[in-house]
């Protein structure tokens, strides 16, 4: 009996070997193949893009609360995770018919093209490809050893002629080769695809910045608290927050990048390049973008200092007039070189706020993560509606006749940014010593600007916070509060207003469909 089970287990085993060497093959290719013709085309790339552009908004948020800006990565890995028992299922199908089973792994290769194809800045068969081509070879591993997989004497499914079946050493050793092949082949459009981005990298270091014709006001002294824990007035560009849908960053060379607008009430149309951006007067300011995914207390925000074309002159040049003056179009539908797309209301754009179409972040040129060469700012508004990454098209049109991406995925049209407050300090949990406990974080109404910040210890009154000077409307402020802590557990909450006057409001909401609301709590315990 013990041999009979061990006769049957490996073929199995050597079956399953062969869907996973099979796969492995199939994603190797594909990657080879579009490092070859386009690397946003590789296999789970598309299939990545194709699952975020599906995933209903809740279960997206849900995501980004979970995983932060490591969800693209957690998809990724989730994909790879699902294939695994498919591909074992297949190898054990080949087992029994190898047409079957490669025919699988073909239809898996026409899933990717689907996918490949249902991206908005799909290209025809440069996508198409290399999910394709990765799937005949993969097809074609598992047809090879599915067929050595099989003991000896067993009849070829589909032929009447005895198998002659490979030895385990046998096996394993063509398994090995095809994964090696295959890895070398993957490695190659690896390489490949780097190669291609490199172009890019060099524009980037080549690209020299120029002076702004209007620099941002210098940042008052006292704008930046020295409290240990609080929130840098200015973030980094290597901690500033990272949320969008991109798989992988798209690399565009700033010589071939080119910016189009038209469309409704656009008299002039005109295709503008870097260089033509550059030699405009550029505007400098310091802004808070927000994201609409930032949960109440939540850490997507940060303050840069950014460099720009200012938009509304672009607008104008192209004929555009606002709604106020008589135009035609409301929304202004931003396109990323991906095929992102967001909109604008034309009325804000163009009602004397700082919005720009930004070359440089902190002092050097955009970063790739953050849209170079160029990305669109709108102060006031969350990022889904204003803040456009790598930026290829400007398209004028109404709000009732197109829907942009995040808005046909139950978001609201319109978003500005509702007034909220954040304790930076202490943390969550925190157990300080009995005393005096700085309590700081920021505050946040862009174009409304902060004018007070309370603080409330359990159910105790509210307290006036100290506030750091304000630099602009269009950035947070920072606060602190002196907290004389007493042994035992505590609630600190923290709300603000804004420079209308409006206090923030303590109604709980989720972000979806137009951004969080309430007040930032901590708990913290004083031994």
């Amino acid at each position: 009996m013990s041999t009979f089970r061990t006769t049957l287990a490996r073929p199995a085993l050597a079956a399953a070997l062969s869907g996973l060497s099979a796969a492995f093959t199939a994603l190797a290719v594909g990657e080879l193949t579009a490092g070859l013709l386009r690397p946003a085309a590789a296999p789970v790339t598309v299939v990545g893009r194709a699952v975020i552009d599906r995933t209903p908004a809740p279960v997206k948020d849900f995501a980004i609360r979970t995983f932060g800006e490591d969800d693209k990565l957690v998809l990724q890995l989730g994909i790879l995770a699902l294939l695994v028992p498919c591909a074992v299922a297949l190898g054990l199908l080949a087992l029994r018919s190898r047409p079957l089973g490669a025919a699988g792994v073909l239809v898996f290769g026409l899933v990717g093209s689907a996918a490949a194809l249902s991206r908005p800045d799909a290209t025809g068969a440069v996508d198409v490809l290399p999910s394709l081509l990765g799937a005949v070879a993969g097809a074609g591993a598992l047809y090879v050893l599915a067929g050595r997989a099989a003991p000896p004497g067993t009849a070829s499914p589909g032929h009447g002629n005895p198998v002659d079946g490979w030895s385990r050493r046998r096996f394993l050793t063509a398994a090995t080769a095809v994964v090696a092949a295959a890895g070398g082949a993957g490695l190659a459009g690896r390489g490949l695809s780097g190669r291609r981005g490199q172009g890019a990298v060099a524009s980037r270091k080549a690209l020299v910045l120029p002076a702004p014709a209007s620099p941002a006001p210098p940042v008052p002294e006292g704008a930046r608290l020295k409290d240990a824990g609080i929130s840098p007035f200015t973030t980094p560009n290597r901690d500033f927050y990272r949320v969008d849908t991109a798989l992988s960053v798209p690399k565009a060379d700033a010589a071939a990048w080119r910016l189009r607008i038209h469309g409704k009430g656009v008299t002039a149309p005109r295709t503008y390049s870097l260089a033509e951006l550059l030699v405009r007067p550029l505007i400098e300011r310091d802004i808070t973008l927000t994201c609409v995914s930032n949960e109440v207390g939540g850490p997507y925000l940060g303050t840069a200092r950014w460099l720009g074309a200012d938009l509304a002159d672009l607008l104008r040049e192209c004929g555009v007039r606002p709604p106020s003056q008589g135009g035609g179009a409301d929304q202004l539908v931003a396109r990323s070189v991906d095929g992102m797309t967001l909109g604008s209301p034309v009325e804000d754009v163009m009602d004397g706020r700082d919005a720009m179409l930004a070359v440089a972040m902190n002092g050097e040129p955009l970063p790739f993560d953050h849209g170079f060469p160029v990305r669109m700012l709108v102060p006031g508004l969350y990022g889904y509606v204003s803040a456009c990454k790598w930026i290829a098209d400007i398209e004028l049109t109404t709000f009732d006749a197109y829907d942009p991406y995040w808005v046909r995925r139950a978001w609201a049209r319109r978003a500005p940014v509702k007034t909220q407050a954040r304790i930076d300090t202490p943390r969550p949990f925190a157990r300080p010593a009995a005393g005096t406990v700085v309590v700081a974080g920021v505050a946040w109404a862009q174009r409304r600007g902060i004018n007070r910040v309370e603080v409330r210890v359990d159910e105790g009154p509210w307290q006036d916070a100290d506030l750091a000077a304000q630099h602009s409307v269009d950035t947070w402020r920072q606060w602190s509060y002196p907290w004389r802590a007493v042994p035992g557990g505590h609630t600190l909450t923290v709300r603000a207003t804004d420079g209308t006057g409006e206090v923030q409001t303590e109604e709980r909401a989720r972000t979806v469909p137009d951004g969080a609301s309430g007040r930032h709590s901590v708990f913290v315990t004083v031994p």
